[in-house]
This record gives C-alpha cells, structure tokens and sequence, in this order.
C-alpha cells in the first residue's frame, strides 16, 4: 500500500529526533519502504536525517541510501565518517549499487572506505566495477548471480543454488558456464523445478540466450532488455567469460535518467540540474541555450531590418510575424521528436527513415493545407489587402513543409555526428525556424506586392 507523507507525520518525526527517542522514530519508520524513507528525508535536515540513519538496520539503511537522489546521497554522505560508510552501506549493499556510493565520493574516501570494508571478496567486486565507464554493461551490471556448470545434473545444480542464494536478492536466470567460465546460456526456475534430478543441464538450458559485453552502451542495453521484455541480462568480458548481469531495476534507473537528460536538453539545460542545486550550477545549466537565444534574437532582427522598406510600404505585414515564427517553431519541434524517439529506440534504419519522412511530408501537407485554407479565410473576411490575404496563407503552407522537413533531418544529422539528437528538440530546431519562417514570409510578401500592389 502506498504512503504518504503528511506534515503530521514529518511533524512526529522532528519531534522524535528533538526528543532523541529513538523507539518512537523506529516506530515511525517500521512499516516505511525504503524509498517513503528516502522521500522522507527531503524534508529534514542532514542532522536529523543521520540520527534516523543509524538507527535502521544495515540491510534497510542500505536500502534507503540507494533510493537517495545522487546529490542528496552525496551530501549526506560527506557529513558521515568513512567506517560508518563502510559498515552500515556498502557491506549491505549489492556490488553494483556499492559502486555506485562509492564513486561519488572523493578519491581520498574511496580507499579510505574501501578498507573499512572486511569481506575481501565484496570489496574486490567493488574496486573492479570501479574500472568501467559509468553508461556501460560493465558500469551498470553487479557481480552478483547464480551460474552452474554445463556438466551437473539437476539435483547438484540444486544444491548449488542453495549455496548461492544468500548472495543474491532475486534470482531471474540461472546462468550456464562451462569450464573455464565461459557464458553459455541461461537456464530458466521453471525448467529446472520440472526436469527430473538425474537430467543434465546441457539438455535443458536456452544457448541462445541474449547476452552484452561490458563495453556496450548502457542505452544499448536499455534498448536489448525493452525489446526483447527481459529481466536480467548477463554481462561477459572480451574473451565470453561471466562476470557479472544487469537487473531491470538498474535499466529502469538508466530510462529514467536519460528521459531526464533528454527533456532538460529539449528545454535549453545544458546539464542535469534540481531545484536544490546552487544557483551557479543553474545559472550555468540555463545560460549557453539563453545566449544561442540571444544571437537568434539579433540574428531575426537583421532579417527584418533587410524588409525595413517593406514594412514600410505595408505596415500589416509585421502584424503577422509572430504568427508565422511559432507555427515554424512549433511544426519543426514537432517533426524532430518523432525522429529522435526513433532514434533512441534504435527503431530507424536508412530505409525506416525515408519511410518517416515520406509519412511526416504527407501529415505536413495535410496540415499546411487546413492551416492556410484558416488564415486565408480569416483575411479574406478581416483585411482589405490582398498581399496579406495571399503572403500570409502561402507563407504558411511553405514555412509548415519546410519545418517538417528541416525537423525531421536534423536531428539525423546530428546523430552521424555523434552528437546527441535530443538538442534537436531544444531552441536549436526553434530558432531556426523561426528565422527561416521569417525570411519565407517577407520574401514572399515583397514578391506579392510587386505582383498585386
């Protein structure tokens, strides 16, 4: 059942911690979930929030910090002593998400921490994940899974798992290894419960199962785990050997974060920012898209300032403007979003793409065709000018076919680039529209009066 945090109960808490009761805070806190916990802490102090801290157990505590947000999780984690860390986090925690704590801090703490750990082989698991690139299957995946020889039957592959299992908090797969640890495929719960225990697991395993390297993408595997609907993925070295898998819950984490990066990036961030950061780090995130704002800007003001004569001649003209620069802005941001989903699904190839294209100029007709048939209507009835009745309806027909199709190849072009499409989506596609969708119109205005003024 899902909680809720009221001010009553932040209120309880707070009076629990300025009491120092420590019965009545675990009280509190025995039927949270370790993210109500974590979501708690948004409303406390850093002190108060180490007095609840320490007093959950070290599995739970764990389980808390995970759910933490990375800078809150940072901040907190600079206030608490280096075997603290070690004792009650990162000794309860999976290796991967151990990883994860672990590199936030300095590299001064890290080894400091690291040696306060006393299970040997943990903390080896930890250094090593430490060595990959952090958006990649070796980056994301834990070291933590259930393998069994090729070889065994059944009934020792049993009980190996049951010497397994206490490392592991969810088994998805059983992964199938041979000799010298080399993946083979994955073995699924409900084939070994049914198979009889003198059966050979090289007669009931899946050897096609999907597997990355450590080196793939972490949006590769993201894309792997979505397509083909699975939970657990197996991570292998250069040479094939298992070293490790990746859980849907550590993708979920990976969709979120970049569905985030790509919205702050759409929007004119240049870098992930929260509400709660300094306002140097958001000043920072905002200003390069506010200053490309600016130089389009000006850049607008010098295509107008070419028709100053125009505008002159027809003062009625400028009426419609701003008109004509947000339908550009708005067709092209619409066409480039459906490119880069595409793209970021992995779902358009060469030929998907002239498919797409094809599709979003025969939507773009349609649409400049009702929308100009409107605005010409509207100036037929309103204005006593026939420049502005036909300018304005063919500008638009024009600036809303070449907005499609501008929006729809850019975001391609970057991504041949290297550069992250999602940019596409932002004030780049809108600026330049805007631009262009001016130019079109005062071009075509000034060839409209010539013809009929």
């Amino acid at each position: 059942m899902h909680f809720e945090i009221t001010k009553q109960f932040i209120d309880n808490i707070k009076e629990s911690i300025e009491k120092q009761d420590e019965s009545l805070a675990v009280d509190l806190l025995d039927d949270l979930h370790p993210a109500d916990i974590a979501e708690l802490y948004d409303n406390i102090s850093i002190e108060e929030a180490k007095f609840l801290f320490l007093l959950l157990d070290g599995e739970r505590a764990a389980d808390v910090l995970s759910e933490l947000d990375d800078d809150d999780r940072e901040r907190f984690l600079k206030e608490l002593p280096s075997d603290v860390i070690a004792k009650v986090f990162i000794e309860h925690m999976n290796s991967d998400d151990a990883a994860d704590v672990i590199a936030d801090l300095p590299e001064d703490r890290q080894d400091e921490v690291l040696s306060h750990v006393e299970d040997i082989e943990h903390a080896g698991d930890i250094v090593d994940l430490l060595d990959y690139e952090e958006n990649t299957a070796g980056g994301l995946m834990q070291k933590e899974y259930v393998s069994v020889n090729i070889t065994w039957d059944v009934q020792k592959c049993i009980e190996e798992i049951r010497n397994q299992y206490e490392e592991v908090d969810e088994i998805f797969y059983i992964y199938v290894t041979d000799e010298e640890n080399i993946f083979k495929g994955v073995l699924s719960l409900k084939r070994l419960i049914i198979a009889k225990p003198e059966r050979k697991i090289n007669s009931i395993y899946d050897p096609e199962a999907i597997y990355v390297k450590t080196g793939t993408d972490s949006e590769e595997v993201a894309n792997l785990m979505d397509k083909y609907d699975i939970v657990s993925l197996p991570v292998v070295d250069t040479i094939g050997r298992l070293v490790g898998q990746i859980t849907i819950d550590d993708i979920v984490d990976v969709l979120r974060e970049e569905a985030e990066r790509d919205y702050q990036m759409a929007t004119g961030l240049s870098e992930d920012v929260e509400i709660t950061d300094s306002v140097w780090r958001l000043t920072r995130a905002r200003i390069p898209w506010l200053m490309f704002g600016l130089f389009g800007g000006v850049l607008a003001s010098k295509v107008i300032g070419l028709f100053e004569e125009d505008l002159t001649r027809l003062a009625a003209t400028a009426f419609f403007l701003p008109l004509i620069a947000s339908t550009a802005g708005n067709v092209g941001i619409q066409s480039s979003s459906i490119v880069v989903q595409s793209l970021a699904t992995n779902s358009m190839g060469f030929h998907g793409f002239w498919k797409k294209l094809l599709k979003e100029l025969s939507v773009a007709f349609i649409n400049a065709i009702s929308i100009s048939a409107i605005i010409f209507l509207y100036n037929t009835i309103f204005s006593d000018s026939y420049v502005i009745t036909f300018s304005v309806s063919v500008s638009l027909f024009i600036v809303i076919i070449f907005a499609s199709v501008f929006g729809s190849i850019i975001p391609l072009g970057l991504d041949k680039l290297k550069i992250d499409p999602a940019i596409a989506t932002g004030p780049f596609i809108t600026i330049t529209n805007d631009l262009a969708g001016m130019s079109i119109y005062l071009i075509i205005s000034r060839i409209f009066y010539n013809l009929l003024a």
